[in-house]
């Protein structure tokens, strides 16, 4: 018996002594020959290939619990576009817009905000229309000065509001007869009159020149007016702008006052400030309660004291559209709160 050295065993084949390697290897049930390495069939014997169900059952088979979460996840996802797409309303505003905003919800279906304004025939609103008389200031700065000087408490009731009194930069000294000091005393008597929003009791005023303050009285342009309070009814009119806690007086009203009262610009005067000052206190819009009796000192009498006219001026600026009925009543001029006794 020949034996093989040592040397002989342990030296491997050379590549060119192995048997080929053949696609015969993967066919099921053939022999693996030597040398070849394990393979597993593409087809495994003994198991029988079933028929997936068609349809419905064919779905959950395949995809089980996940396909009952799907048209949960399209109706999630249709309510966040619904809700993303839905605007809030908002309201708000003064003798225009004034730019005080609040959400309000609404319990029907919203009024349309595309709706195109009302045509409006400026000529049949006499008593809206500014009086002739001396120029005013158009353009300022934007900026305004705060008139130095404080006054004691006016008022013993209510709540303590704190205000300050500024002039427009670019506002010329015409517009308050030269006299800055003279312009703050009037605002200041305005307010400390007992009929004024002192005399309801729930108030208190005190004018200070520094240290926080709940508003300021400020003289301001007419271009400054209509950036800050809007200018969708196009008269001229003063405004609370709540964003910058300004009462905006808009010195074509302090200079030639109201059509409705006359040649009384003092009294004029009066109101523009008790009205402004009345959104400070969260004041709405008003209309004429009683036929030929007082007008509210909150109803835009800058405009007129007919209901029906400041209703149908009200069509074209959403924020007071429904502020007031046309309802055929007119009131007198009135420029306090209070009514006197």
């Amino acid at each position: 018996m020949n034996r093989t050295s040592q040397g002989a065993r342990d030296t491997p084949p050379s590549a060119d002594d192995r048997p080929p390697l053949s696609e015969e290897r993967y066919r099921r049930g053939a022999r693996r020959t030597g040398g070849e390495p394990l393979a597993a069939s593409w087809e495994p014997v003994g198991r029988r290939r079933r028929k997936r169900p068609r349809g419905v059952k064919g779905l959950v088979a395949g995809y089980g619990w996940r396909i009952y979460a799907i048209p949960v996840l399209l109706v999630l996802t249709a309510l966040v576009v619904l809700d993303t797409a839905t605007p809030s309303t908002v309201a708000g505003g003064d003798t225009q817009t004034g730019g005080q905003t609040t959400t309000a919800t609404t319990s029907g279906p919203p009024e349309a905000t595309e709706k195109p304004p009302v045509d409006i025939d400026l000529k049949n609103f006499p008593t809206a229309q500014l009086p002739d008389g001396p120029k005013f200031s158009e353009q300022g700065a934007g900026t305004f000065a705060v008139v130095p000087g404080t006054t004691p408490q006016a008022g013993s009731g209510g709540k303590l509001y704190r205000y300050a009194i500024a002039i427009e930069d670019g506002v010329e000294p015409a517009d308050y007869n030269g006299d800055r000091e003279a312009f703050a005393r009037t605002v200041d008597g305005i307010l400390a009159d007992p009929r004024s929003w002192i005399g309801t009791g729930q108030v208190s005023m005190q004018r200070v020149d520094s240290g926080p303050v709940d508003f300021t009285v400020s003289l301001t342009t007419t271009s400054t007016t209509h950036a800050m309070c809007g200018y969708q009814i196009k008269f001229e009119s003063s405004c609370w702008h709540d964003l910058s806690k300004r009462v905006i007086i808009n010195t074509a009203r302090w200079v030639r006052g109201g059509k409705v009262y006359g040649s009384d610009l003092s009294a004029y005067r009066t109101y523009a400030i008790n009205h402004e000052v009345g959104h400070v206190l969260k004041n709405p819009h008003e209309g004429c309660k009683e036929n030929g009796k007082a007008a509210p000192v909150m109803m835009q009498q800058s405009f007129g004291v007919a209901n029906d006219y400041v209703a149908q001026l009200n069509s074209v600026d959403a924020t007071n559209r429904y502020a007031v009925e046309a309802n055929g009543l007119v009131c007198t001029p009135n420029p306090f709160p209070v009514a006197p006794q």
